[in-house]
């Protein structure tokens, strides 16, 4: 019987040392891999035993092994959402996030149960480490063996750390030792590996505070002047990417529908440019690609969000305001204030709440694309006496988990939105739809074709008086959904020719579809960018 527990107590240990953090190495091939921390934890377990050494070795070593659980399995829900690990000092605030999702996406009800069966589980690896640490620690062994795990723990050490040196490249073993490591110190490595990105990632974060202050255009002007009283409108098409274009899933149907507004808008004697830019994330996050096109500073972390935040940058918007445009924000997706708001320059904020939709939500979509944009028009745009404005407008209709789909209506049908509901109480659910892949991946396509499509219309729509339409996508979604390995997006300039004309001058593409081989400009420098074509005091 004692032999059994020592088995299955050694399983325990094993299994937590190999999890992998990246779905890849999710195969039975990582069930080979043997861990040099194992014999390292083994014989430091037989030599301090149940002393109060003892105790304190086991207490440090669950609660490290726990942590680190936990950070693979958060390593392996942002490498799946985001292609890029979980970083703890800035990506805290994803845990809110993704609750939002899958509450909104399966139901309260299912969403609790979830959470509860994931603390239940931890607590079930917690107990299951302590019983398996306090196997070893109580094994009665002679003095001679203690003594033989005290050498034993030089070489099973020295092991385990130059197989991390060698694996984080800290410096080249010979390619004999390198044969003769019998495994790999992965889960140590992910923990000195978290230490160093905490470091580095504040004083990434102070670096970012000094840039921010080196403002090449502040002070600048006149600004925004080429629009002559005619609006600016950006339009962030959401999961709108490179793939739409490359992946031959997707590509038949967006590139069709991109060639008909393209003709439809031309036919009304706007013009068109296209070109693309590289969005600092896949997956999700949104709000780094709004901030990094609004303040011209490259945000790929929330610690740099904040940092944004809290320093005196001037945004798009804060030129606009110095240039005597209204500015105005429209939100669906926020159900909650949204307090940054104040930072960035808006006149006004519109949330979800705000926006009048009294139709119901789109499972986590809390209103279809159209009426966000009749929306618009009815609380600013239509108003006989207003000034010109600079608008952000976050299309959400493209937005996991892309079920149900609604269809276009006529705009003067839309009224409170609950023309919607036709469709918002149709299909299948994204418990079922996320069964299968391919499923999901011709919900996203049909879900960015509706969101372009009510671009098109709504740019038809203005014709007569057009704005200058900035229509960007905001990230990539997950790698698989998108089939493409890049972080690039589209970016389409839609108005009269006089402005878009000015965009001709850097190569962008005419048309709705840009070059495939045109060079991408990193997102952030679009906002200086748009001051310097609007602009003729823009250095």
């Amino acid at each position: 019987m004692t032999l059994v527990r020592v088995v299955l107590a050694s399983v325990v240990l094993f299994l937590v040392l190999i999890q992998p953090n990246h779905p890849q190495a999710m195969t039975w091939g990582a069930l080979r891999l043997f861990p040099l921390e194992l014999p390292v934890i083994l014989a430091a377990l037989v030599l301090l035993g149940r002393g109060a050494l003892g105790y304190g070795f086991r207490a440090a070593l669950v609660g490290t092994l726990g942590v680190i659980v936990l950070l693979k399995l958060a390593d392996f829900g942002t490498f799946i959402a985001f292609n890029r690990g979980f970083n703890l000092l800035v990506d805290l605030g994803l845990v809110h996030a993704g609750w939002t999702l899958l509450q909104g996406s399966i139901g309260l009800p299912l969403a609790t149960l979830a959470a509860g069966g994931a603390l239940v589980a931890f607590a079930a690896l917690i107990a299951a480490l302590w019983w398996a640490t306090g196997v070893w620690a109580a094994l009665p062994v002679p003095r001679l063996a203690r003594v033989g795990a005290a050498i034993l723990l030089v070489p099973a050490a020295a092991a385990a750390i130059a197989e991390i040196g060698q694996a984080r490249r800290a410096w080249s073993l010979p390619e004999t030792v390198r044969a003769a490591l019998p495994g790999a110190a992965f889960t140590a490595r992910v923990g000195i590996e978290r230490v160093e990105q905490f470091r580095d990632t504040r004083a990434d974060i102070a670096a970012f505070r000094k840039a921010a202050l080196q403002d090449p255009m502040r002070g600048a002007g006149p600004l925004l002047d080429r629009l002559e009283g005619r609006d600016l409108i950006l339009l962030y098409v959401e999961s709108y990417g490179r793939s739409s274009f490359e992946n031959p899933l997707y590509v038949p149907t967006h590139t069709a529908t991109l060639h008909a507004i393209e003709d439809d808008l031309r036919a009304r004697g706007l013009s068109m440019r296209s070109g693309w830019a590289s969005a600092p994330m896949v997956g999700g996050q949104s709000w780094l690609t709004h901030g990094s096109v609004a303040s011209g500073m490259w945000l790929n972390t929330q610690g740099r969000y904040r940092a944004l935040l809290a320093s005196p940058r001037q945004t798009l918007f804060h030129f606009a305001q110095e240039a005597g445009l209204r500015t105005v924000a429209i939100k669906p997706a926020h159900i909650f204030p949204w307090p940054e708001g104040d930072y960035f320059g808006f006149d006004a904020v519109y949330n979800a709440a705000d926006l009048g939709y009294e139709g119901e939500p789109f499972n986590w979509v809390t209103m279809p694309d159209q009426f966000t944009l009749h929306a618009l028009d009815r609380l600013e745009r239509d108003h006989p006496a207003r000034g010109a404005q600079v608008v952000q407008v976050a299309l959400v209709s493209s937005h996991a988990p892309w079920v149900p789909i609604p269809e276009l209506v006529d705009w003067d049908q839309i009224g409170d939105g609950t023309i919607f509901n036709q469709w918002a109480l149709s299909g299948d659910p994204p418990e079922v739809v996320w069964r299968d892949h391919d499923r999901v991946r011709d919900q996203f396509r049909l879900a960015v074709d509706y969101s372009l499509q009510t671009v098109g219309a709504w740019a038809a729509r203005h014709a007569d008086n057009p704005p200058l339409i900035v229509m960007l996508g905001d990230h990539e979604p997950a790698r698989f959904v998108s089939g493409v390995q890049g972080f690039d997006v589209p970016v389409h300039i839609i108005g009269p020719e006089d402005l878009v004309s000015r965009f001709a001058e850097i190569g962008w593409t005419e048309g709705m579809l840009p070059a495939p081989d045109l060079p991408a400009l990193r997102i952030d420098r679009l906002r200086d960018l748009l001051l310097d074509r609007l602009s003729t005091g823009a250095p």
